[in-house]
């Protein structure tokens, strides 16, 4: 059995849905692992992951038009607003969301759907640099 795990850092945008299909895929490649799973986890509460189709960008366009309705930025509808209107929304939509994934492993590959890709959903008004930590485990 191996056991792998590294720290992935990616910069985001404002309320960027940002794929990292690829840092992902190719990080789990190198690892040499036929059969496992691969978990994924973000160490922070403003920021979640998904995985959700990446053929159309209107798919992310939506998600983030519908959680901005469903969590609306006024400081009046919460008593935690110590870094901005922001703040609590985004506590909120990281809860509703995920903060780890776990993908299955075979054939060296990531099982991902055909129209399936990974995100990092940013949930704050500024740009960040998000940490994200990978454990794969298989032989």
């Amino acid at each position: 059995m191996r056991l792998a795990q590294t720290r992935l850092i990616f910069d985001t945008e404002p309320r960027e849905i940002k794929e990292i299909t690829a840092a992902v895929r190719d990080w789990s490649e190198r690892q040499g692992v036929a059969r496992g799973l691969l978990s994924l986890y973000i160490p922070h509460t403003s920021a979640s992951l998904l995985i959700q189709e990446n053929a159309s960008p209107e798919v992310r366009r939506d998600l983030e038009s519908f959680f901005r309705r469903l969590v609306p930025e006024d400081t009046a509808l919460y008593r935690h607003n110590d870094e901005g209107p922001d703040d609590m929304p985004a506590h909120i939509k990281s809860a509703l969301t995920q903060t780890q994934l776990t993908i299955p492993v075979s054939d060296g590959r990531l099982q991902l759907g055909v129209w399936q890709g990974i995100f990092l959903w940013e949930h704050r008004a500024a740009p960040h640099r998000r940490a994200l930590i990978l454990t794969m485990i298989g032989d």
